[in-house]
C-alpha cells in the first residue's frame, strides 16, 4: 500500500483495534481515554495533544437513536412472543441500553479522532494565492 503524503505509519494502530482498545493513532499505547468516554488531555507515551481534535456530540446522538431502535424493536418482539411482567422488560433493557450507548461511544468516538488524525483533519482554511 503506498503512503502518498510520506507519513510514517510504522507502529500506528489500524482504525478497528484503536477504536475498539482506546488506542492514541499515533504511537498505539492505551492512552486515549481517561474516563468512560472522556478522552485524555494527551498521549501519556508520545504526548499528542487529543484536545486538537473534535469529535464532538454526533456520535452520541446517532448512538442513542440506534441503540432506542433496537431495544424497542427487541421489547416489542420480547412481548408479543413471551408476555413477561413489567419487571422482566425493566431488568433486560435498562443496563442493555446503557451498556450500548456506553461502549458503543467509546468505540465511536475513538474511531472519529484516529480519523482525523490519520486525515490531518482541521479547520477549513482559504487557500492563499
Amino acid at each position: 500500500m503506498s503512503n502518498p503524503e510520506n507519513r510514517n505509519i510504522e507502529g500506528q494502530p489500524d482504525s478497528a483495534s484503536a477504536a475498539l482498545f482506546g488506542l492514541c493513532p499515533r504511537c498505539g499505547g492505551r492512552t486515549l481515554f481517561a474516563g468512560i468516554v472522556r478522552f485524555a488531555p494527551r498521549c501519556g507515551a508520545c504526548g499528542l495533544d487529543y484536545t486538537q481534535f473534535n469529535v464532538g456530540d454526533g456520535p452520541a446522538a446517532f448512538l442513542t437513536l440506534i441503540v432506542g431502535a433496537l431495544v424497542a424493536v427487541l421489547a416489542i418482539w420480547l412481548q408479543l412472543s413471551l408476555e413477561p411482567p413489567f419487571w422482566v422488560h425493566a431488568v433486560l433493557w435498562v443496563p442493555l441500553s446503557t451498556a450500548l450507548v456506553i461502549g458503543g461511544l467509546r468505540i465511536a468516538k475513538a474511531w472519529l479522532l484516529g480519523a482525523e488524525y490519520r486525515r490531518r483533519a482541521g479547520e477549513g482554511r482559504i487557500k492563499d494565492d
